[in-house]
């Protein structure tokens, strides 16, 4: 019975957040701090921190992951299930409705006024919550630098997969240079495969192999992915240059993880079952990925090497989030509007903590909209 509660609890939660999270990754995984650490006490800040360091590591959509370690955590695999559906859910349901009305009417709603609200509040979000995985994930001198280094780095645009094992690998180094240890274990790697899916038609199963390769290999952002995209489908004429845009439009303007815009992208190639095995194949291989790679997590923080490591990682992390809320920053505030949202909703977050971050974005659209007015 309790566990059944837990997985109510979790479903509420990540369809709460599936509904409300813009703003990208930084933003997602901000708002989950807010919600499991802050607010609910799930777990502490460093096991977040580690679980943030861990999913920066395996491809696919980083916040998507987040959602579903902190469903296995809490719930066992079921958990996982529940939190990364959820989550995902209510995204692809929104994302299918424009894919339909593009597809009818050729042309989509007008979101700017409110989008333009929604940065500046997201921004005070990421800040809110960065504040305290960055003072536990700073546990010394050397994380310091190698933080500071990273932030250097990702701002003036080296890899952020390049970064964070670059910090791993050179916290790894410095413990081995300095105790003389030597390493013997290792972690395993996980395989994917897929079989044949005759009942599918040929556009389908096209569309399920593109995406779960995509699926399988693709670090970073959104953005990577809508690279990944034009090189599969516009490229080999699957998708017009038109359509790919309007894709990229719905991803940003929608809520929850960027890589539901390939719901769009299977709809408009193959309807309602395009759609599905789109969205199956982008997301297929978190699940597995999030499953092999949770039960490690505890085993390298008891590791005092590979301890190292993932404290390297999570501090890199943190660091690349700032360099991203940055340019989040220098992106979306730059008019008297955009500061004053930011401001606002950075004293509100600041004077009430406990305030769910979803009135916070609800805040800062409904001013976009209104300062839009004059």
């Amino acid at each position: 019975m309790n566990r059944n509660n837990e997985l109510k609890t979790l479903a509420r939660v990540f369809i709460t957040l599936g509904v409300t999270a813009f703003g990208g990754p930084s933003a997602h995984i901000a708002m989950m701090q807010q919600e499991v650490v802050a607010k609910r006490k799930w777990m502490t800040e460093e096991h977040f921190l580690d679980l943030m360091g861990a999913t920066n590591l395996i491809p696919g959509p980083n916040s998507t992951e987040m959602a579903m370690h902190i469903g296995q955590d809490r719930a066992g695999w079921r958990g996982l299930i529940v939190a990364g559906l959820c989550f995902i859910f209510p995204a692809v349901i929104i994302t299918l409705f424009f894919a339909w009305l593009y597809k009818e009417y050729g042309q989509l709603p007008e979101f700017q006024p409110f989008i333009y609200g929604i940065k500046p509040a997201i921004i005070s979000i990421i800040l809110i919550a960065i504040l305290p995985l960055a003072k536990k994930s700073l546990k010394n001198i050397q994380l310091g630098v190698i933080g500071a280094t990273v932030l250097v780095l990702a701002l003036i645009g080296i890899n952020e997969i390049l970064l964070l094992f670059g910090a791993g690998l050179l916290a790894m180094g410095l413990s081995l240079f300095s105790n003389r240890k030597t390493i013997n274990s290792f972690l395993p790697l996980g395989i994917l495969q897929i079989s044949d899916f005759n009942i599918l038609s040929a556009t389908n199963v096209s569309l399920l192999l593109t995406f779960l390769k995509i699926g399988a290999i693709l670090y970073g952002s959104g953005y990577v992915l809508f690279a990944f995209l034009d090189a599969e489908l516009v490229e080999k004429g699957l998708l017009t240059r038109q359509q790919f845009i309007d894709a990229i439009a719905v991803g940003q303007f929608t809520p929850g993880p960027v890589f539901s815009s390939v719901a769009f992208i299977g709809y408009q190639i193959n309807g309602w079952t395009g759609a599905a095995v789109s969205t199956v194949g982008i997301f297929l291989p978190s699940f597995i990925f999030v499953a092999l790679l949770n039960p490690l997590v505890k085993i390298i923080r008891n590791s005092s090497i590979f301890s190292r490591f993932l404290d390297a990682v999570n501090i890199a992390s943190v660091a690349i989030i700032v360099s991203v809320c940055y340019v989040m920053a220098k992106e979306s505030i730059s008019d008297w509007r955009a500061v004053l949202i930011a401001v606002i909703c950075l004293l509100l977050s600041i004077r009430s903590k406990k305030i769910n971050s979803v009135w916070i974005v609800v805040l800062g659209s409904s001013l976009g909209y209104v300062l839009n007015l004059f």
